[in-house]
């Protein structure tokens, strides 16, 4: 592990000590104020994480013409396009699809010594764990995106799933420690957050100070660093065309209660982008993996 993701994981737990604590404390901000907060936390320093594909696409596909780039383009608008469409007509089923996506994206987060089983238990637990002790307030965020039948299919089914993704994940910490400490650190942070803070608190907090800058570090590590100020100016655009769509979306559904619009902005639209996202990065894994064969 490099010592940015070593920094970069300690900076983590310790966000994820002070928040449990508070949690524990019950010091949080009004519900509002929370939601406006996380939202632009996980709009300013979540999505852009994303925007990064375009610079993979260029360093290892070749892309660089306008064709490609429209190639390109289509393939990420017309997948968004399908999630949207998917849940437009089947929420629960997007919903079902978007949280089992993300679990298994987030499971690669972990340094490479991580297990499988560890990495599983993971990339749930910000996802899981939350309906252990927060299941009413879980229910009601689920419900603002996917309406309130579909959340409370997929709350039920969660909190069964809780109290043993705990216990599971308490015996993988216990494992992992003899491989990294950092590694059980970080997944018992993660699990701790995500079973005492709010659960949009614990989301955002994961998102922004674990899976964003994680990323970013892994893509920029391989790259000198004129390619690493060169890849962050290229992605700025593919950020700011994401907020403009967003805006747009926004004021379109400006009939919507403020809560309602928020969340479905948010996750909607990181289901949106996400499905494109890791289809791209399986496809650099293969390569990768092709490269070391």
């Amino acid at each position: 592990m490099t010592q940015g993701l070593r920094v970069q994981g300690q900076v983590f737990c310790a966000l994820a000590l002070v928040l449990i604590v508070a949690s524990m404390n019950r010091i949080r901000l009004d519900p509002l104020h929370e939601l406006l907060a996380a939202a632009a936390l996980i709009s300013l320093l979540g999505m852009p994480h994303g925007a990064l594909d375009v610079v993979l696409a260029r360093k290892l596909f070749g892309v660089h013409d306008f064709k490609g780039w429209t190639v390109l383009s289509l393939f990420y608008v017309g997948l968004a396009a399908g999630v949207v469409g998917v849940w437009f007509v089947a929420p629960t089923l997007f919903l079902c699809a978007f949280l089992v996506l993300s679990a298994l994206h987030f499971g690669g987060d972990p340094s490479a010594g991580a297990s499988l089983p560890a990495r599983i238990l993971y990339g749930g637990a910000v996802i899981v764990l939350p309906a252990l002790w927060h299941g009413a307030e879980l229910q009601r965020l689920l419900g603002w995106v996917v309406g309130p039948t579909s959340a409370a299919v997929v709350a039920s089914m969660l909190s069964h799933a809780a109290a043993p993704w705990l216990a599971a994940t308490v015996l993988a910490c216990a494992l992992q420690a003899r491989k990294s400490r950092l590694a059980a650190c970080e997944l018992a942070a993660l699990a701790a957050l995500s079973v005492t803070a709010p659960p949009l608190t614990a989301f955002t907090i994961y998102f922004c100070a674990m899976h964003s800058p994680r990323h970013i570090l892994r893509t920029l590590a391989s790259w000198h660093v004129f390619e690493g100020r060169k890849a962050l100016s290229l992605a700025l655009w593919p950020t700011l065309a994401v907020f403009a769509v967003w805006a747009a979306i926004g004021w379109l559904m400006r009939d919507s209660s403020i809560e309602t619009r928020v969340m479905q902005l948010v996750f909607v639209g990181l289901a949106a982008l996400t499905l494109p996202h890791v289809i791209l990065l399986e496809r650099v894994r293969q390569i990768n993996m092709s490269a070391r064969s």
